[in-house]
């Protein structure tokens, strides 16, 4: 009897069900959605650490409660006070781990079309020894010899990768409008609620961007300075504007009849996010009043009370940031999102209008095939005749998402003066990635309008 439970316990933690150890009480959960939440919370474990090494109040916590904190730190040759362990270096070396965990599975995943293949089970199981590989590659990392010239190197790397995980947001962004109207405009043409809908949504969106641009110039301009916050103000608008001109233009409509507003009302509340994050994200302007006494300008006078609670701010702050990212990530291995990266969209009449379009999962034909309960959760192996996403791309977009946290967290190029306390205080670096990151999302919804007259030849289906 005692060997079957550890047969049993060795199956969950190094098996294909590591989710079936969860609770009676919990809903079934399909083999593939188990997996990427086993790799998630590996993602989201490195991220806390990270998180905590650039802390400087946790550090001085440990400090003052830890007992031989000291002989600690020169025990396992971190420095006097453990100051190996903190700071932008100590991240890039534990992001460096887990970015080269999430490589080496993409490139031993690479091509697996079949579940039921020995890298198959290596992929969806295992995952105690995958925790400890992880756990080693991110001590190993402070290991590398000649650690300037690898940090120096690594930095270039990580700003790369970061930058290419942005472009997949922006083009799933970009995606998820284009599948948003196209399914509901699939509705319209059976039912006129949907057409109603359709409209509501419409202008509610244009309603927030509009809004949103009149409070940004109201707050974060004034009669005399803030020039870079007129101009960038008024040229998000104006291209705002122009996306919405361009997809209901008749050249554009003859090519693509299902482009409408309702994607270029969500790309434009999307450029007053960005552009109002990066108002926020920029440095404070200053100038001397009457009394000779520096004045800060150009931003909201309550945003000053905002930040007097910073540890509150900074925690919900990360939380919703990393919350997002962790969201691009899942989302992106999605069949649908992975075909739009390549370019590929389904045609309008397969879709069905539901509200939760978007929430709609890859390979329900086959999620009943096989369920299986093993005195836990249910778990439904919907993977029997295939997979219904790539192994290698999904492990390819996190080893992007552990570059884009690490540049993240340690303020992209003002990784010196970095503190998870400071997540958000203004820096010119975050400022123009995010002002990039908003036009590079204006281009790439232009691009899908106007791709089909500049390519006649090739077949397109937004």
């Amino acid at each position: 009897m005692s060997a079957r439970c550890c047969a049993g316990q060795l199956a969950c933690c190094c098996g294909t069900a590591a989710c079936s150890l969860c609770c009676k009480c919990c809903p079934k959960i399909k083999q593939s959605t188990s997996t990427r939440f086993m790799y998630a919370l590996y993602f989201i474990l490195v991220t806390i650490i990270c998180c905590v090494m650039m802390s400087t109040t946790v550090a001085n916590e440990m400090k003052m409660h830890i007992p031989f904190y000291k002989e600690m730190c020169k025990g396992i040759q971190a420095g006097e006070m453990c100051e190996k362990l903190v700071g932008y270096s100590a991240v890039y070396k534990v992001c460096f781990g887990m970015a080269c965990f999430f490589f080496l599975f993409f490139l031993f995943t690479i091509k697996i079309n079949s579940s039921k293949s020995c890298r198959a089970y290596i992929h969806n199981g295992f995952w105690l020894i995958k925790l400890i590989v992880l756990a080693a590659m991110c001590s190993g990392a402070f290991f590398i010899p000649d650690q300037d010239t690898f940090l120096n190197a690594w930095r270039y790397v990580g700003a790369t990768g970061g930058c290419l995980f942005i472009v997949i947001q922006l083009i799933l962004l970009v995606e998820f409008a284009h599948k948003w109207n196209k399914n509901w405009t699939a509705g319209a043409n059976h039912k006129q609620v949907w057409s109603g809908l359709l409209a509501l949504v419409t202008l509610i969106l244009y309603s927030i961007a509009v809004a949103a641009l009149v409070l940004m110039a109201l707050f974060y301009t004034r009669s005399e300075g803030c020039m870079y916050n007129k101009v960038l103000i008024g040229v998000n608008g104006g291209l705002c504007l122009f996306v919405s001109l361009v997809a209901i233009s008749p050249c554009v409509q003859n090519r693509q009849p299902h482009s409408g507003l309702l994607q270029s009302g969500v790309i434009s509340c999307y450029v007053m996010y960005l552009t109002f994050s990066a108002l926020s994200s920029k440095p404070p302007e200053t100038i001397l009043d009457e009394n000779h006494r520096n004045i800060t300008i150009c931003v909201p006078e309550f945003s000053q009370g905002l930040h007097r609670d910073e540890n509150l701010v900074t925690g919900l702050g990360t939380t919703i940031l990393f919350g997002c990212i962790l969201y691009s990530c899942l989302t992106s291995t999605t069949r649908s999102s992975s075909e739009a990266l390549r370019g590929i969209y389904a045609t309008a009449e397969t879709e069905v209008a539901r509200c939760c379009f978007c929430c709609v999962p890859d390979g329900d034909a086959d999620a009943e095939d096989h369920i299986e309960k093993r005195g836990g959760q249910t778990v439904v192996y919907d993977e029997k005749k295939g997979t219904v996403y790539s192994y290698a791309y999904f492990h390819f977009v996190f080893f992007l998402a552990s570059l884009y946290v690490m540049m993240t967290v340690t303020h992209w190029f003002h990784y010196e003066s970095a503190q998870i306390e400071k997540f958000f205080s203004g820096t010119w670096s975050i400022f123009w990635i995010k002002m990039v990151s908003c036009w590079v999302c204006v281009c790439l919804y232009l691009w899908t309008l106007i791709a089909p007259l500049c390519c006649p030849t090739r077949e397109f289906s937004v």
